[in-house]
């Protein structure tokens, strides 16, 4: 009876194609929703980045000699473009503006359903890796089944793990609000997917094309690399000559080339283009970033400590606080030193890809709400390999959203009531940062990587 019992509990799953037009028609709903909203209320449900982006896309498409125009070296030699750095607070590669010019030519909420399209192909991304790389390998799925019925429990449980990120209120709110999260992790879902076809340089090249499109995918290089050189297994174990010696293989440095080369042909055509304003607002902004509005990360408050004043009135130490490179230190050496580390073990891309991004995200400078969806992106592919016991999930559910809700009952003081409680609030980021790190190190416990058999223990 058992065996039956759970083939019909796993026959109530609807099929993926079922799910994903549950997911469009959803999304769909909701951006027509949020045109009806906006129009007859004073608080938008259209994020405020979404403006950004559809008036930065405006000025591209119209040019004007006084103020409006690119300034690129190449660009007055072939064509007149507008300049989307014309718009304050554009801080995004041009190739985004470009992409929502149908927003001006077709509806303004064009971006909107493009965002949201992203969203279902990364479901339909993390699907396909499921069914090829995760759950074919994963023994505990349904051990007391026939092989004649292993895919189709298969399906079931991939329908059913892609369901919580199409499904998830986190992802597509941020989606048809207008937030463009959806199509970097489309990217960077395609990269993982090449990887673990072991299509390297089409890996390389999406990898160098999600760097441009927001710097952070960058970290994957290191854990693409490890594991790269971990396939040459040459029994010498840990010692830094030898690890040196696989990190330049001819492999390693074809795929470092190719991303890189990627990386530098897009910024170099952006930059021909744009000019300064492109290299500033895209990149070097962000290293010299002062954000002193509270977020989640408890840099916040060091910096709203030494926020006023020019350095040179400044002590060394307070210098130090402000510095935007004083969080790198911690931030880097986590989420590469992981990636160096875990590629080495060969504990599977998506596990190392998880963790690397958990940690870029824990310690940034800056963190907000949409910054989890940069790693949650991943937890449906660690699922089937994580031994946790429902009561920890529990445990780590509750961790991860109650220490969110305990800053924010403190940041509704501060933003809405006005109350001084700057001090609170910072002590709240210190407990967020505790308590994610804990369901990190939870999580991390119970994973179980696939070792396959002509891998070394």
């Amino acid at each position: 009876m058992q065996p039956n019992t759970r083939a019909a509990w796993q026959d109530r799953i609807p099929g993926f194609g079922t799910l994903l037009v549950i997911s469009a028609v959803l999304r769909v709903v909701l951006i027509l929703y949020s045109e009806w909203h906006d129009a007859h209320s004073i608080v938008k449900y259209t994020d405020i980045d979404y403006r950004v982006f559809s008036d930065a896309a405006r000025f591209i498409l119209y040019p004007k000699p006084q103020g409006n125009i690119a300034k690129g070296p190449l660009a007055p030699l072939f064509f007149t473009v507008g300049d989307p750095y014309t718009r304050e607070t554009y801080r995004y590669t041009p190739l985004l503006a470009i992409l929502l010019l149908p927003n001006e030519w077709l509806h303004p909420s064009f971006g909107k359903y493009l965002f949201a399209a992203c969203d279902l192909i990364n479901g339909a991304l993390i699907y396909r890796i499921l069914m090829s790389h995760i759950l074919p390998h994963t023994k505990s799925l349904a051990p007391d089944v026939s092989a004649k019925n292993s895919k189709r429990f298969m399906r079931a449980h991939a329908s059913l793990l892609a369901a919580t990120h199409l499904l998830n209120p986190l992802v597509f709110t941020i989606s048809t609000r207008g937030s463009s999260e959806a199509i970097l992790c489309t990217f960077v879902l395609l990269t993982l997917f090449y990887a673990l076809e072991r299509r390297q340089n089409a890996a390389a090249v999406v990898l160098g094309l999600s760097a441009h499109w927001k710097i952070y995918p960058i970290i994957y290089g290191v854990s693409c690399v490890s594991t790269i050189t971990s396939q040459r297994v040459d029994g010498k174990g840990w010692k830094f000559s030898h690890l040196l010696r696989r990190l330049v293989g001819r492999e390693a440095i074809c795929f470092v080339l190719l991303s890189a080369g990627t990386f530098i042909i897009l910024g170099a055509i952006c930059y021909a283009v744009w000019g300064y304003p492109f290299l500033y607002e895209a990149y070097l902004y962000h290293t010299d970033r002062r954000d002193h509005r509270h977020n989640f990360s408890p840099y916040f408050y060091l910096i709203y400590l030494t926020y006023s004043g020019t350095s040179a009135n400044l002590s060394t130490w307070r210098q130090l606080l402000r510095s935007p490179f004083t969080s790198l230190i911690p931030q880097l050496t986590l989420s590469l030193g992981t990636g160096l580390v875990f590629g080495q073990l060969s504990a599977g891309l998506p596990f190392v890809w998880f963790v690397q991004t958990f940690t870029f995200v824990l310690f940034n400078r800056v963190c907000t709400s949409q910054y989890f969806i940069w790693y949650t992106l991943f937890i449906p592919l660690l699922v089937p390999r994580i031994n946790l016991s429902w009561k920890k999930w529990v445990m780590c559910g509750a961790v991860w959203m109650g220490t969110q809700a305990l800053w924010l009952a403190e940041a509704y003081k501060l933003e809405f009531l006005g109350d001084d409680v700057f001090f609170g609030l910072w002590v709240r980021s210190l407990v967020y940062v505790v308590g994610h790190a804990w369901v990190l190190g939870v999580i991390m416990s119970g994973y179980i990587p696939h070792v396959s058999c002509n891998q070394h223990s």
